[in-house]
């Protein structure tokens, strides 16, 4: 199964997550390695949210990342929220 895991940011985001940047980045590459994190980023003009993708068999496992990302722990989220994703085309 997947997951749209939705962040809704700050309005200074761009300059208040350079110094989470990188332990952020840490904490979605290890998802990734782990094969959880698809993919993920930010939207961009405006930078108002991001979106990550997951596939895993367990929503618990998106929102235990949410829960201990850099960026929520610090207030650069306003807030999240995850759905399930039913993908009929591609992989």
């Amino acid at each position: 199964m997947y997951y749209a895991l939705y962040y809704r940011t700050v309005d200074n985001y761009l300059e208040a997550r350079v110094p989470f940047r990188q332990t952020h980045l840490e904490h979605a590459t290890q998802s990734h390695d782990r094969g959880e994190l698809v993919m993920g980023g930010a939207f961009s003009e405006p930078a108002d949210g991001a979106l990550l993708i997951f596939k895993t068999d367990d929503p618990n496992v998106v929102i235990e990342f949410a829960k201990n990302d850099p960026y929520v722990i610090n207030g650069l989220i306003k807030d999240w929220n995850i759905r399930g994703w039913n993908v009929v085309i591609g992989d």
